[in-house]
């Protein structure tokens, strides 16, 4: 009686194993799925038809990845600094200035990437912008899609967060998107190194699913295994 308690709690930790196992291959499988749904959404915002900003009013999230264009003035001495960016293995910066367009709306442009100084105390050599009116294409980004990474303001030397966040700690105000700058009317404001677009891949989500699909058989296996040796008899020599 005991030796078939044993069995049976034995089998019982097999069947939880198997179930976590098929649940992590179902977890992984509907990342996967909201992946390729994600990516496909991404790359047709991206081949869409460029659209103007002011016909982006709600729902502003059904936009990103749309390339815009508007008409305003930068604000010169409205710039931060995005630190721990890489371009082609090198160490920089993106260049964020706030932008005020003809429809009054402000936000943060997203400038493109510059090489750091020589040191941690040289500024990075960004290319100035003036407040001229200038009409720019870029792609309108969410504040929460923002890489992750420490602010700090120019001139003022404010740490931050994220936009939002930034905004908040020096009093500044924007919308909750940002745009990163594709070209300008003024060729010295589009950036040598644009802001870069994001890898559409699939990711391991596919072969995780497959992988823990694995995990379970191996344990329902051995467990087949187990009992047959519990089964069979011992033949003695």
């Amino acid at each position: 009686m005991k030796k078939e308690k044993y069995s049976l709690a034995k089998s019982l930790v097999t069947f939880l194993l198997i179930c976590a196992c098929l649940w992590a291959t179902q977890w992984q499988f509907q990342r996967g799925v909201d992946r390729q749904k994600e990516n496909a959404t991404i790359a047709a915002r991206l081949n869409s038809s460029v659209i103007a900003l002011s016909s982006v009013t709600k729902s502003v999230g059904s936009f990103e990845w749309m390339t815009v264009t508007t008409t305003g003035r930068f604000e010169p001495t409205n710039q931060i600094l995005l630190r721990n960016r890489y371009f082609e293995g090198q160490y920089g910066f993106e260049v964020l200035t706030r932008f005020r367009n003809e429809d009054g709306r402000r936000f943060w442009v997203d400038r493109g990437w510059v090489k750091a100084g020589k040191d941690a105390t040289t500024a990075p050599q960004t290319t100035p912008v003036t407040d001229e009116v200038v009409q720019i294409s870029a792609r309108l980004r969410l504040d929460s899609s923002l890489p992750q990474g420490a602010f700090f303001a120019l001139p003022t030397n404010k740490s931050g967060g994220l936009v939002s966040k930034l905004n908040a700690q020096s009093g500044l105000s924007s919308e909750n998107f940002y745009l990163d700058l594709i070209s300008s009317s003024n060729p010295n404001f589009t950036p040598k190194v644009a802001s870069q677009l994001p890898e559409l891949s699939d990711g391991p989500h596919m072969a995780y699913a497959v992988q823990w699909l694995f995990f379970a058989g191996l344990i329902l296996y051995g467990r087949i295994l187990i009992r047959r040796s519990e089964v069979l008899p011992v033949k003695e020599l």
